[in-house]
């Protein structure tokens, strides 16, 4: 299945499809999933009938769904975090490596459980996210609460953001536009991760001149 290809991933397994990867997304596999740009992709082909390039989601199915996979799966990743704790972060892992952890906890430090909120918009860090929460012992309603809230947002958010603007656009011209929008997600989403590497190096920098 190419999880990477958001644009062949709804045409192959359409709702289905972007379900899942929102559900893995979610605090399960902490892989370079395209969670955003699939969920304004969803949006997107919702408001359009289908077409031979694309299909015609259902806009309250995916957004109910997407919402409720994205609690589960936040809520699992806690759980698996309470559980196991940072036995399952290692160096040579493929997927929990350790500087994953280090970067999302040094995010969980500074931001406390809005960071459970702000999380979903950053790629990996969403995932490593809820498993941290569960880790550091955070109380169990209190990380439920602010899933909820980011699972709204973010779920909720980029799908009806696709959907007015494949509004705005036009049915015709949904197919003419609409890898240029999906890279410009794709561009948008790295913002966050880009501005924490510089946050990080910067502090490192500074710890190395002490």
């Amino acid at each position: 299945m190419s999880f990477f290809n958001p644009t062949h991933l709804i045409n192959t397994y359409g709702t289905a499809g972007v379900l899942f990867v929102v559900f893995l997304e979610s605090g399960i596999l902490p892989a370079p999933l395209p969670g955003d740009s699939l969920l304004f992709l969803a949006g997107l082909f919702a408001s359009t009938k289908a077409t031979a390039d694309h299909p015609h989601l259902n806009l309250a199915v995916v957004l109910i769904g997407a919402f409720a996979l994205a609690v589960a799966g936040a809520q699992i990743g806690y759980l698996i975090g309470a559980r196991f704790g940072t036995k399952l972060f290692k160096p040579d892992a493929r997927f929990f490596k350790s500087e994953y952890e280090q970067r999302a906890h040094e995010f969980f430090e500074r931001r406390g459980s809005k960071a459970i909120v702000l999380a979903r918009f950053i790629p990996f860090v969403r995932t490593i996210a809820p498993i941290l929460a569960g880790t550091s012992e955070m109380k169990a309603r209190v990380f439920t609460l602010y899933n909820i809230v980011g699972a709204a947002l973010w779920a909720i958010g980029i799908t009806l953001l696709g959907y007015f603007v494949g509004g705005s656009i036009g049915e015709k011209n949904v197919e003419k536009y609409d890898y240029a929008i999906v890279a410009v997600i794709i561009v948008l989403s790295l913002i966050p991760p880009y501005f924490e590497y510089r946050r990080h190096q910067r502090k490192k920098a500074s710890t190395a001149k002490t």
